[in-house]
This record gives C-alpha cells, structure tokens and sequence, in this order.
C-alpha cells in the first residue's frame, strides 16, 4: 500500500492547459526527433520537468513514449534508404545493458537523496553532456559550412579510419552504413554508454548519434536515422524496468506520444530536403539553448539538499520562470528551423520541376 501511495505522489495533476502543453511538446520534441535522430527527449524531459514532473519519472516516462515513436521514425526513414538495422540492433544490445545499470544508479539516488538528488543529478547530467556534445556539434557544423562544403560529400574522421583499418579476428562485421567491416569491441563500449546515458536524462542519441558520425564514420543521415532503431531497443527494456518500480506516468507518455506521432512524420520528411550539416546546426542549437533552461534549475535543487544557503521563495519564482521560458524559446526555435527547411526544400523542388517542364516545352 505504502508503493502505491509513493508512486502516486510521484504523478502531477493534469489540466487543460497542462494536456495542451504536453501535447504541443510532443509535437515539437518528435519533429525534432524525426529530423535529428536523438529521440528528442533532450527537448521532452527539461519540457516535463519545468511542469514540476520529478527527474526520475520525466525519464521513466519518456523512455516509455520513445520506443513506439521511434520505431515508427525509423520506418518512415527505412523507406528513403537511411537506416542500418543491423548496426542499429548491434549498438542497441549493449545498450540495453547500459539502460538496465543507468536505471539502478537513478533508483539509488531517489532512494537516498529523494526528488530533489534526482532532479539534481538529471539536470547536472543535462547540463554537462549539453555543453560538451552541443558545442562540439555547433563547432564542426560551423567548420563545415566555413569551408564551403555543405554540399560535398561528407569526410569520415581520422578516428573513423583507424577504427575501420583496426582488425580484430572473430569479432569483424561488415555495416553498410559505414561500407566497411569493423570490431564489435568498439560497438559495446558505445552502445553502453549510449545505454547509460539514456537511463540517466533519457537521451541516448547524444552519444549514439556522434559516436557512430565520428568514431564509426557513418554518414549524419544514417546515424540519425540508425539512432532510431537503436531508441527502440533501449526505450523497449528501459521502460519495463522503470515500470516494475511505478516510476512511469502513463498519461504523460501517452499525451507525448500523440504529439510525437505527428511531429516525428514531418521532421523525417525534412531530412529529405535538408544539407546535412543542418541537422547538425538545430541539434547544437536546441542543445545550447536547453543547457541554459536547466542550468538555471541547478541552484534551486542545491539550495532544497540543503548544499548551499536556501533561496526565498521570490528567486526560487524567477528562475522557474525563466527556466520555462527559456525551454518554450527552444521548442519554438526547434520547430521554426525543421518547418522552415521543409518549405525551403519544397518551394525549390517546384521550381526545378517547373523548369523541367518549360523545358520540355521549348
């Protein structure tokens, strides 16, 4: 009886405006998803958490609307030809184990510190991974665009080579993405910690995405499109592990889901139209903006452990508000750049077939 009260007490109450919003994010977090490959719940979670979700049940539940999500984005993206399932099932194995050891380490710290430890250690997490892999991002997308070769083929890195010319008998497997044979000894480390990762604020695809970019030298399309089929897998088990323990808020996941549904749809058709390196440029973005949003939660967790002197109510206010604001600015931001590189990449799809036609005429 006392779990079941404990669980409850872990779910907010819902409202109109509260379904609106959750649904709204949805939307936003699975155009970003369809388009970028990493789930989108580096969008999702802060999104729940800025309703007042704890840190443990925005993963849980997120990790539960993820796996539906994206095994549909990864069919949808199947039929352009970006997906490799198989490395996608070889990265996800090792993952699931890193989801199962992330997911203990979450549960031990609520068990220790409570709500206030959990929302700490997710928004720490959060803040740390963003600032590292968005800027890395940010930085070679501007690389890229600096040198003029946005519409060249991509480089693989001098990392992606090594790896590919390493050869390791027994372990050697041939992925088309990458049209190249390499160790599944360099896929487990990766997978795991795409796994672990995953567990801890429900992102994966912040490793999953530019390990197999920059360590495998897989195209940014296909890794972001494998990241899918890699999401599933993790979101599959991660999610039955988190349930058994009454950390996932169903109405949540569902709610998410909806919005999901329609957005993941749009942001695979945006790929189509797009220059790789974009996709890099609104995953950086997003990923610096959220940064600051749950930046700015840091203190207040702080000051509720105890850990530095306890704020009064007024600041707690303002930077709760800014938090929100700041993470509504992202969805908008995300949303606007996916969009509007879709219109872009179909205006200029009519133009061409139009020529083509007056051409014919002539």
């Amino acid at each position: 009886m006392h779990d079941v009260v404990q669980a409850a007490s872990n779910f907010i109450n819902l409202d109109v405006l509260t379904i609106g919003y959750l649904f709204i994010v949805g939307f936003v977090g699975g155009l970003v998803s369809g388009f970028i490959g990493s789930g989108g719940a580096f969008v999702l979670t802060p999104a729940m958490m800025s309703l007042g979700v704890p840190g443990l049940v925005a993963v849980a539940s997120n990790m539960c609307h993820k796996f539906p999500k994206a095994l549909i984005g990864a069919i949808k993206r199947a039929k352009y030809g970006q997906v490799d399932v198989k490395l996608g099932i070889v990265l996800g194995i090792s993952a699931e184990a890193g989801v199962l050891y992330g997911a203990h380490i979450q549960e031990s710290i609520k068990k220790a510190f409570g709500d206030a430890g959990s929302n700490l250690y997710v928004s720490v997490a959060f803040v740390v991974i963003l600032a590292v892999v968005g800027g890395f991002v940010l930085s070679d997308a501007w690389k890229t665009y600096k040198s003029g070769s946005t519409n060249e083929e991509e480089k693989i890195t001098k990392l992606a080579k090594w790896v590919q010319s390493i050869n390791i008998p027994g372990t050697m497997v041939y992925f088309k993405s990458l049209n190249a044979r390499i160790s599944v000894l360099f896929t487990i480390p990766l997978g795991f910690a795409t796994g672990m990762l995953a567990a801890t604020i429900a992102v994966g695809g912040f490793i999953g995405v530019p390990s197999m970019i920059y360590v495998m030298g897989a195209p940014s399309l296909m890794a972001s499109a494998t990241e899918l089929v890699i999401a599933f897998v993790m979101g599959l088990g991660g999610s039955f592990k988190y349930a058994m323990h009454g950390l996932v808020d169903i109405r949540l996941a569902m709610i998410i889901l909806a919005g999901s549904l329609f957005g993941i749809q749009l942001g695979a058709i945006g790929t189509t139209y797009v220059k790789p390196f974009m996709i890099k440029v609104v995953m950086g973005l997003i990923m610096v903006i959220v940064l600051f949003s749950r930046g700015l939660m840091v203190p207040v967790y702080l000051s509720q452990l105890g850990l530095i002197q306890t704020l009064n109510e007024g600041t707690v206010k303002i930077l709760k508000t800014t938090s929100f604001a700041i993470m509504i600015f992202a969805l908008i931001l995300g949303a606007f750049i996916v969009l509007r590189a879709m219109w872009q990449g179909r205006r200029a799809e009519q133009l061409a077939a139009e020529r083509g036609l007056s051409g014919v005429k002539l």
